[in-house]
Parts: structure tokens; sequence; C-alpha cells
């Protein structure tokens, strides 16, 4: 049985290159599923104040869940699957609100 999904459209629009200087390559888009509602859970990130910028909380929230999630539908991919218990801890470690996990080695 397969898990219920959010739908998403992601665009990456490129500005500007590595100079500065304006662009006009065609965006990349695709259409990704996930299991979370992802614009909450940017919400949530930027409500936190853990990052710089409300851009910044945004990037590391998508990217996070697109990451995450992609790993999750490649699960049996050796490769991908031995990042999982990292990736797991990782994620509980943040929910937790733990900015300094020096101390759990």
């Amino acid at each position: 049985m397969q898990m219920r999904q959010y739908r998403y459209r992601v665009t990456l629009e490129q500005l500007t290159d590595s100079h500065g200087v304006p662009t006009d390559r065609k965006p990349l888009q695709f259409e990704v599923g996930n299991h979370d509602d992802i614009i909450s859970v940017v919400t949530w990130i930027r409500s936190r104040g853990d990052f710089s910028s409300q851009a910044e909380a945004a990037a590391f929230g998508v990217g996070l869940k697109l990451f995450g999630g992609a790993i999750l539908a490649n699960k049996d991919d050796p490769l991908l699957s031995s990042f999982l218990p990292q990736l797991y801890q990782f994620v509980k470690d943040f929910k937790a609100g733990s900015s300094d996990i020096q101390g759990k080695e």
C-alpha cells in the first residue's frame, strides 16, 4: 500500500551566474511527492529562528524534505540506505531543538 503524499511542483530559476551576471537559463522544474506538508514544515523552521534569514530557513526546509524523500524512495539502494540512520538521528535532534549535539557522540 502506497503512503498518501502531498504533490509539489518545484521550480529553480537561476538569476545570476557566480559573478553576478544575470542569466537567461531555462528554469529547472519537476514534480515530486512527499509525505509531509513541506510548506508547513518551512513555516515551522522559520519560526524557530535557527537561521540568519527566512530564505535560508526555507532553503534548508525544502532541501531537507526533498533530500530525505529521495533517500526514502530509494532505500533499497545500498549507498543511500547506509545514510538512513544518520538522517533519522539528525531529524530527531533537529525536531528536539538541539543545535549543540557535540556531547552526543
